[in-house]
């Protein structure tokens, strides 16, 4: 049984906003022939968090904690007041108890949570879940810590997180005869970045039970729809800047604080990214501005025509849930990433053709795991700065080589 949902909306009907939108990206203005269409890789950047930035670095740069003339202080309460934004921006509960710690982004914030947190909540004999066949960054960092763990004598258990074979999404029936009461911890992602599929995280929690840790990599999430912390339990999200239209190096771990120890980064952290700081700030403001309720339907319905358009085309294979491929479908969960192969032609030679054409997208493995796709696939993802007319001239290419 697919757990795939409806969330379709026709593009037509939110034109002029978008179009207003994409107007505020000057790289893309600056670019009319090209289309790119890598935002899972990362997204451009807005005016106003170009502006941000500039104004800053221009009257305020500073570092922060470290001094206190006017622009150190000034420094300082930006940072904190963007841990704030952050809470916000995920509609934290309990925005009193929990934590906001600044990251280059999604890897390292996981890796963070692997090194400094979870050995110390794992006990000899302890299971923790590990979603091999998701990006390597919510792979490696849990196996790393085992091999700690086992080095000092402490021997944790890794079960592989089950699939559904034929939708890409989580096996929560399976998950939840695997699970028991030593699964201690469950590494999962919101949106998976090869089939575009919403994980379903709050049947993980039904599926491990109240009092394992859940932790979200949000990379393909935050920005690109509404996440609401308040209905998700999750003890920790991570996620990168950089794909939230912020600049790259930006990016944050937001930790419950109700499970487990607290989680506090080990080391000196020496001087924060201020300046990617202050442009996450800016690019919250402008995605709550901008509705990422609405963002959400104008990409799914772009994907959606997208896969029912490649549907079409014999010529080319569509991974992920095959029950979600038509614009009318019933069933439909795919966010704005759709992910296919040529039948004949490479992926790598099928990139280079298309970006004869103007358009931008990436063909390799996607950094997946092991139990992952074997072979390379082209990915199209998409943002609110993505058009109707980019996607049928797209179609309109790949039918030419079918």
């Amino acid at each position: 049984m697919t757990s795939c949902v409806n969330t379709t909306a026709g593009p037509g009907e939110s034109g002029e906003w978008q179009r207003a939108l994409r107007a505020q990206f000057p790289i893309l203005t600056g670019h009319p022939d090209l289309a790119y269409l890598d935002s899972a890789a990362t997204a451009q950047k807005p005016q106003a968090v170009l502006d941000a930035v500039q104004t800053y670095l221009t009257t305020t740069n500073a570092n922060a904690g470290r001094g206190t003339y006017p622009w150190a202080n000034r420094t300082t309460s930006l940072v904190e007041e963007t841990r704030d934004r952050v809470r916000r921006f995920l509609r934290d509960p309990d925005p009193e108890r929990s934590a906001v710690h600044f990251t280059s982004g999604t890897t390292e914030g996981l890796r963070t949570i692997a090194r400094d947190w979870l050995p110390g909540f794992l006990v000899d004999g302890d299971e923790i879940v590990v979603p091999v066949a998701d990006h390597q960054a919510n792979i490696e960092p849990w196996l790393e810590t085992q091999r700690q763990l086992a080095r000092q004598g402490t021997h944790v258990r890794v079960l592989p997180m089950p699939y559904q074979q034929a939708s890409g999404d989580y096996d929560h029936t399976v998950l939840a005869r695997l699970a028991g009461p030593r699964t201690r911890f469950v590494a999962v992602t919101h949106v998976h970045h090869v089939y575009g599929g919403d994980m379903n995280i709050p049947r993980i929690r039904e599926a491990v039970g109240p009092d394992a840790v859940i932790c979200l990599d949000a990379a393909q999430s935050i920005g690109h729809l509404p996440v609401s912390l308040a209905g998700l339990d999750v003890d920790f999200v991570a996620f990168s800047g950089h794909k939230a239209l912020a600049l790259p190096g930006s990016g944050a771990v937001w930790a419950r604080q109700a499970r487990g120890p607290r989680f506090v980064p080990g080391g000196w952290s020496g001087t924060p990214h201020t300046v990617g700081i202050v442009s996450l700030a800016a690019a919250l403001d402008w995605l709550e501005a901008a509705g990422t309720d609405r963002i959400e339907r104008w990409t799914v319905a772009l994907a959606s025509r997208l896969t029912d358009g490649l549907r079409h085309l014999d010529a080319y294979e569509i991974l992920g849930c095959q029950t979600s491929l038509a614009a009318d479908s019933p069933v439909q969960r795919r966010q704005g990433i759709v992910t296919f192969r040529h039948r004949e032609i490479g992926s790598g030679d099928l990139g280079f053709i298309l970006f004869s054409h103007g358009f931008m997208v990436r063909c390799d493995q996607h950094c997946q795991g092991s139990a992952g796709e074997s072979s390379e696939s082209v990915r199209v993802s998409l943002h609110v700065y993505s058009t109707v007319e980019e996607i049928d001239r797209l179609l309109s290419v790949l039918a030419t080589l079918g």
